[in-house]
């Protein structure tokens, strides 16, 4: 559930999370609609974990419930929250740009593409094209980038920029940022329509750094089938997935991985990216908590199809919180609910505060009986 996060992390401030930027991303929404109605979370205890407005903690929750503690030192960003989940941590934090890419680096891109540039500055997706897109489209000059996180973003209007021809060229970045300059992602930002009135569309693509060795690696090794929803096989570099769908919405993410569940594949990770992309960024906490009503009732239906043997993890990459003024990621807590139909994997335990998110990894080692990795302690 990607930017649900679950409370403000002992190092935030570290990561430039302070005063009313530090985020309690599912707390502060449930406070700021009046409450949400998300019975099939609240069966599995995320209201025991947290005080979620709008309900009290049930009394037998028939999930398990806690919090875990990030402590990869890459970023406060997708890339480095799914790595730890997966058992890989990275030690040291990715570089940032506050002020920009630097001109040697700028113009060895523009070199590469055959072409300027325009912005390079952090500023919002939606803002920055609000503010060059007129002027891209006129003189086709690709708008550069960044945020508070690692990231270089090129954004395109489709009419300009074929989308493939925007691959090309955030490949062309991706082959620059090495070394110290070493990118956790680049993102091609497509969008489409006229000043005035520009959308991004979703054909957003991410081209992340090689992953590190991790769970995933482990299971595909042992002829383990593993399906990728989302952004998700992106950001492992594809590595280890056997079947995956690059879908761009919630209702794809969840269309997608009900087709996974038919498939052979025994390990299905998808990322439900909207809370994040559509409302955590944009300060909409009225539009963070349907989307969360609604993926409550996603998870209601995957649930009904789940079978004795299967097993549901829920929890979050990162923090995003809609009502801190910061537009930017939080560092914060994850949820961590677990819920199994089976009687042998335990109910209504109380997780407490992991710490690590690589506990999830740990676990499905132990479910898959591959090797662990040194990090995570499993959920059983």
């Amino acid at each position: 559930m990607d930017g649900c996060g679950a409370g403000t992390a002992p190092d935030a401030a570290f990561f430039g999370d302070t005063g009313d930027c530090c985020g309690n991303t599912l707390v502060n929404t449930a406070k700021a609609v009046g409450g949400l109605k998300i019975p099939t979370l609240r069966s599995l205890g995320l209201g025991n974990a947290l005080p979620l407005e709008g309900g009290a903690p049930v009394a037998a929750p028939i999930g398990s419930f806690g919090r875990l503690t990030e402590i990869s030192m890459g970023g406060k960003d997708t890339v480095t929250g799914h790595w730890e989940m997966m058992g890989a941590t990275v030690p040291k934090p990715f570089p940032t740009y506050p002020d920009g890419f630097p001109a040697d680096l700028v113009k060895a891109f523009e070199e590469a593409i055959g072409i300027e540039v325009l912005g390079n500055k952090p500023a919002s997706g939606t803002a920055i094209i609000a503010e060059l897109g007129e002027e891209h489209m006129r003189t086709k000059k690709p708008i550069l980038y960044t945020s508070a996180d690692s990231v270089f973003q090129v954004a395109c209007h489709e009419d300009v920029y074929p989308i493939e021809k925007l691959y090309e060229i955030c490949l062309a970045g991706r082959k620059l940022l090495t070394g110290e300059h070493g990118v956790q992602r680049v993102i091609a930002r497509p969008f489409e329509g006229q000043p005035g009135a520009f959308r991004r569309t979703e054909r957003r693509k991410d081209f992340p750094i090689d992953p590190p060795e991790n769970t995933i690696d482990r299971l595909a090794a042992k002829g383990i089938k593993v399906a990728g929803v989302g952004v998700v096989p992106e950001v492992f570099g594809g590595r280890g997935f056997s079947w995956k769908k690059r879908t761009q919405t919630n209702a794809d993410h969840f269309a997608a991985t009900l087709e996974a569940m038919e498939s052979d594949c025994r390990f299905i990770f998808t990322n439900f990216e909207d809370f994040d992309m559509l409302y955590g960024h944009r300060q909409d906490p009225q539009g963070f908590a349907k989307a969360l009503e609604t993926f409550d009732g996603y998870l209601k239906e995957i649930m009904s199809r789940m079978t004795e043997e299967d097993i549901v993890f829920l929890t979050a990459d990162h923090g995003n919180d809609p009502t801190s003024p910061s537009t930017d990621h939080a560092r914060e807590y994850v949820p961590i609910l677990m819920y199994s139909p089976s009687l042998e994997v335990p109910r209504g335990i109380d997780f407490g505060t992991r710490k690590t998110m690589a506990d999830i990894g740990a676990t499905l080692a132990k479910i898959f009986a591959v090797e662990p990795l040194s990090l995570g302690t499993s959920l059983l």
